[in-house]
């Protein structure tokens, strides 16, 4: 019987494969990391050619080290990051690859902002226009290369670029397109008036055609079986825009869930049964019609660890995180403690932000600073999540996954910071495992992906807010906003002076 499920997770870089059983038991992974090229500055893309022939590899990577024939799949799903700009011409070949991390329709983003017609797209997508957002680039195709603009013939999200060459098939789901600014919410539509705010009345024919993300979206090509040593014929799932997919592989799937990724970047999301009218707050459509995420995101999270692990501890391998982690635990919670602003790269709502340690003394050490790094991390996760319970998101526990949620003493600060019990499943790569869920109903061998979840999640351990915790927590909290709050307009007011 076929009872093995594959899930293919593909981030800005890294590409990874993870063989899964029917009950979420991990039988091999394989990962490879690519070549992001920054041909011009503020542009981040990669070769597309290189993503397929590195999916190619973790496949049969994955299937060698378990001894797996590829007739012992039963189904394949994916997930990919959201946004950027994948597009492939006329005759289907690889023509441009843009990644999330891109800046170079910043200043059209501002401009659509300042036009209005950003509002107007948020009235219709939930979404402004931002510089690495599939809608928001595509337009700066159209406007700056009209050559690559012409000889387009479709537009892509990052996972489904990975599904065409593995099936063949054009097509797309729910969660991405919607996440990307191009469908129309809460209807879950292309609509003629949202492309035309982004100058995009063109278009409509470059989008491929949207399905559920565990619906079949093709099937494994002849090609394709011959390149990576599956099986002709393999059902391939539409998967899912990665955040939705790691909520779901962390085991967060129902209406009164968060789902917090303290990964590169801290995503910080909501499970809703209707979209928050807010025109703060980015959304997306999940895997079903009466399913929404809220999100507040930005790249403040476990990266801020990885730079202080290599620039100040002088490596940033599992032996140096482990290292941090007993640092961290050996630090008594007291009012003198220095803090730390998490904005090395950048902050999603204010761009003079910088970032920085804050209130150190002679006393202090690398224990207290990397404590204050932990805490700051957390503290903009609650920022976030303060937000999103502003406009009205409201729940009562949350998942955690990413780098972060390996260390025992970061998942019980979360816990403390945001209030909440706070689970941690027992499989670290949550993307992949919600990718697979999608290819378990796709092939037959879960009824819905909340069965699914139910079959293949299982929770590492769960952190519970300890009341003493409380009243300092609060008073550095508000400590921490203060500041961030007024520093980031003294370093424009400092810029601004010496121009």
């Amino acid at each position: 019987m076929k009872d093995l499920l594959l899930g293919i997770d593909a981030g800005n870089t890294v590409v990874k494969a993870v063989l899964f059983d029917r009950h979420g038991h991990v039988q091999a992974k394989a990962a490879r990391d690519g070549r992001s090229e920054q041909p011009r500055p503020g542009h981040v893309e990669r070769d597309i050619t290189e993503l397929w022939r590195h999916t190619v590899d973790v496949v049969a990577q994955c299937l060698a080290d378990a001894r797996a024939q590829g007739n012992d799949i039963a189904a394949i799903g994916l997930s990919g990051h959201g946004n950027g700009l994948y597009l492939l011409d006329r005759m289907n070949r690889p023509l441009l690859g843009i990644q999330s991390l891109d800046t170079r329709a910043a200043d059209l983003a501002e401009e659509l902002l300042a036009s209005g017609a950003g509002l107007k797209a948020h009235a219709l997508c939930l979404q402004k226009p931002w510089p690495a957002q599939t809608a928001t680039l595509l337009a700066w195709v159209k406007r700056n290369r009209p050559d690559i603009y012409r000889n387009a013939g479709t537009a892509f999200l990052c996972k489904d670029v990975l599904a065409f060459m593995l099936t063949g098939q054009r097509g797309t789901d729910f969660s991405d397109m919607s996440g990307c600014g191009l469908m129309r919410l809460p209807a879950r539509r292309y609509d003629a008036a949202l492309l035309a705010a982004y100058g995009l009345e063109d278009a409509a024919a470059l989008l491929p055609q949207p399905v559920a993300s565990d619906e079949i979206a093709g099937k494994v090509s002849g090609a394709a079986a011959r390149a990576s040593g599956l099986v002709e014929g393999t059902p391939v799932a539409a998967g899912f825009f990665d955040i939705i997919a790691s909520a779901l592989g962390a085991g967060a799937s129902m209406p009164g869930q968060a789902a917090i990724v303290a990964g590169s970047w801290g995503i910080n999301q909501i499970i809703l049964e209707q979209p928050l009218i807010d025109e703060r707050i980015f959304h997306a459509a999940t895997w079903r019609p009466d399913r929404y995420v809220a999100v507040e995101s930005s790249a403040t999270s476990a990266v801020n660890l990885e730079w202080f692990a290599r620039e100040i501890m002088g490596s940033h391998d599992a032996e140096a995180f482990t290292r941090c982690n007993e640092m961290v635990s050996s630090v008594m919670a007291q009012r003198d403690l220095p803090l730390f602003h998490p904005f090395l790269y950048g902050s999603a709502t204010t761009p003079d932000a910088r970032g920085a340690f804050l209130g150190l003394t002679g006393w202090h050490g690398k224990a207290h600073m990397l404590h204050a790094l932990y805490e700051g991390v957390v503290f903009e996760h609650r920022r976030h999540i303060d937000r999103l319970r502003a406009a009205g998101g409201r729940f009562d526990q949350a998942t955690l996954s990413g780098g972060g949620a390996r260390s025992d003493v970061w998942c019980q600060m979360f816990a403390d910071g945001i209030g909440v019990p706070v689970t941690v499943a027992e499989c670290e790569e949550t993307g992949a495992l919600g990718a697979a869920i999608s290819a378990g109903v796709a092939g037959g061998l879960f009824e819905s992906l909340e069965a699914g979840v139910t079959a293949m999640v299982r929770p590492r351990k769960l952190y519970v807010p300890r009341i003493e915790a409380g009243g300092l927590a609060a008073a550095r909290y508000k400590l921490y906003l203060d500041l961030a709050e007024m520093l980031p307009q003294r370093w424009k007011a400092y810029r601004s002076e010496i121009m």
